[in-house]
């Protein structure tokens, strides 16, 4: 185990916990920062260091994966006062798992790299399950030796990883799969309600669809669909089409429709599962 690298992990929220006990289980050292007192706590419950800024963790680690939300998140936590680019060092590598567009990791890249320190664009997905049990995947962008550096750490918390091209390529194909996560869910809120009307048996009806043309992750996996970070995703999807100057009309829809989505989702969406008869 001495020969594991000590690994930063800056934001210990759900994703980022999940990705701390991995870490630990694989016998790596980690040192964890999140603003948020109980998300330090239980990072510190799970075997971590904590530390109180980002600076302190890129101090002390040469690798760090920053977990937190999007943009603004990631911004902060590498270019602010007390963030990881004040004391990394050069060689160093962070590995971003937030979600950002990929004009925006490509610009935190830069920064990186007029300090001699590597940014990997590696956002993870298949949500909260596949984080508990180190099944998630990762889009990575960035050079081929940032990634062989970077892949052994990754391999803790993901079964599969996915080396798209350079930095920017995996944000996009983040965007890409959330896109194509919230068609299937619109379309299985709609698809559950017309299915209600009729008064079809949706268990069956998933159970059918599920060996059929129909199938999707979505339905599959539909108690674990939260469309809590849908429209932000989406706003990723359409901030992208606008840059490339294309009309993506299903793109805008999904974008409007996912605001209800989230509504119904939380309050009384379609019974794919049978949940409410249990």
């Amino acid at each position: 185990m001495a020969d594991k690298e000590v690994v930063g992990v800056v934001g210990t929220g759900r994703m980022g916990l999940a990705i701390v006990k991995h870490l630990i289980k694989h016998g790596h050292s980690v040192i964890g920062q999140d603003i948020d007192a109980k998300a330090l706590d239980a990072a510190k419950a799970a075997g971590a260091q904590t530390v109180k800024t980002p600076a302190e963790v890129g101090k002390a680690s040469r690798f760090v994966i920053v977990a937190v939300g999007y943009d603004d998140e990631a911004t902060a936590v590498m270019l602010n006062k007390g963030g990881l680019l004040e004391t990394m060092g050069a060689g160093s590598v962070i590995s971003v798992s937030s979600t950002c567009t990929p004009d925006h990791v490509k610009m935190l890249a830069e920064r990186a790299r007029e300090k001699g320190v590597d940014v990997l664009d590696a956002p993870i997905c298949r949500g909260q399950m596949a984080a508990d049990t180190g099944t998630m995947l990762t889009l990575c962008g960035g050079t081929a030796d940032v990634f062989k550096r970077a892949e052994p750490i990754l391999r803790t918390f993901s079964s599969d990883i996915k080396h798209l091209g350079d930095v920017g390529a995996g944000q996009f194909g983040k965007a890409l799969n959330n896109f194509l996560l919230w068609v299937n869910g619109v379309a299985l809120i709609e698809a559950g309600r017309l299915s209600e009307a009729n008064g079809m048996d949706l268990v069956k009806l998933r159970d059918a669809l599920l060996i059929s043309s129909g199938a999707s992750d979505a339905l599959k996996n539909w108690e674990n669909v939260s469309f809590t970070w849908a429209l932000k995703d989406m706003q990723i999807v359409i901030k992208m089409a606008d840059k490339a100057g294309l009309s993506l009309p299903i793109a805008g829809a999904i974008k409007e429709l996912v605001k209800e989505g989230r509504r119904i989702k939380n309050s009384n969406p379609p019974d794919w599962t049978g949940r409410k008869s249990r």
